[in-house]
Parts: structure tokens; sequence; C-alpha cells
């Protein structure tokens, strides 16, 4: 027998499990935690986005946040640390200009900032 879904109550994920996986994997590593929940294309697609977009912005001489000075630093260092392993891996190879030398290093900075959605789609938000 089914039941029918009240109408204000929220639909339920019915899959068990740590729904918090999808998102620790997919900020170590891009696109893994679409993976993780057999989305391909989307997971590949946001991979190969993110991977793109922070190797230009290191190209373009984008800063990498080292450390928080100000407000400013804190924010831009909350971003930097969105990347997971791309910006721990950057960091230990000294990639990324410490200070923004040339007017596209600014544009650089902001495409090194990234978001992962899988953990919306883990716990039933998104389809």
């Amino acid at each position: 027998m089914v039941t029918p879904q009240i109408k204000n109550e929220p639909a339920r994920n019915s899959k068990q499990g740590f729904v918090y996986l999808p998102l620790i994997a997919g900020w170590l590593v891009p696109g893994a935690g679409h993976f993780l929940l057999g989305k391909w294309a989307r997971g590949a697609f946001l991979a190969a986005s993110i991977v793109c977009m922070f190797g230009l912005g290191l190209a373009m001489q984008g800063k990498l946040y080292g450390g928080a000075h100000d407000i400013l630093d804190m924010l831009g260092l909350a971003g930097d640390l969105g990347n997971g392993l791309l910006y721990i891996v950057s960091r230990v190879l000294s990639l990324g200009a410490d200070q923004v030398q040339v007017t596209t290093g600014d544009y650089g900075t902001r495409f090194i900032v990234a978001a992962v959605d899988a953990h919306n789609l883990r716990t039933g938000r998104k389809a």
C-alpha cells in the first residue's frame, strides 16, 4: 500500500547511507559527488568546467589566497577552499600569484572560485 504524500511535507529520499558523501567527494574532486550519484554527464561537465576555469585562472595569474589579513581575504580564502584538492595541490606546488600584478589576474582570481550542487541532488532538493 502506498501512502499519499502530505502536501506541505517535503519529498523524502528513499536512499539510505551517508548523505554527505557526495558533498564531501564533490568538494575534494570536482564532479565526484555527481559520479557517485550516477549523474555521469553532469559530473563530467562539472569536472571539466571547474578544472578548466581553475587552470585558466592560474594561467591569467589569478591569486590563490593563503592567509586572511582582512574580511575580503577571508572570503577569498573560503572561496578558494571550496575547490578542494585543486586548491591544496596548487598551494603545495606554489601556483597562483600572491599579489595580482596584471589586470587579467583579477579575472583569473574570479575563475578560481567554484561551487558544487551534489549535496542537493543527494538529499532530493534538486532532480
